[in-house]
């Protein structure tokens, strides 16, 4: 049980670290944290880790940039429609990590199956 519960705030850790390396609570950070909690209480984190990059992708050149419950509100469609259609992530494992930072392994599986492309189940 104290290994899971390790495991769970490295992977909350993780979205943290997304979130605060765009600021993409803006000046709403209350509300943000709110709506992330709940988001990682009914998803996987990585899965929310990719929602979250797949975002900030879709909205790259947008300016000003999309924050704050806005952009979290996108990123929740996202993952609602992954929960009856096919995941489908547009970013490789390689882009996913110059992003964030942060090891893909968690969000696109372990190195002997990292695919080189996109996911698309």
């Amino acid at each position: 049980m104290h290994m899971d519960n390790i495991q769970r705030r490295l992977n909350r850790q993780r979205v943290k670290h997304i979130v605060m390396s765009y600021g993409l609570e803006g000046d709403d950070s209350d509300s943000c944290q709110i709506y992330l909690t709940q988001l990682l209480d009914q998803y996987p984190a990585p899965l929310v880790e990719l929602a979250l990059v797949e975002t900030l992708v879709d909205h790259w050149l947008n300016t000003p940039m999309l924050r704050g419950t806005q952009f979290f509100a996108q990123a929740h469609r996202k993952l609602r429609i992954w929960e009856v259609d096919a995941i489908s992530s547009t970013i490789t494992p390689a882009q996913f990590q110059q992003i964030t930072g942060l090891d893909p392994t968690p969000v696109f599986g372990s190195a002997e199956t990292l695919p080189p492309h996109p996911i698309h189940r």
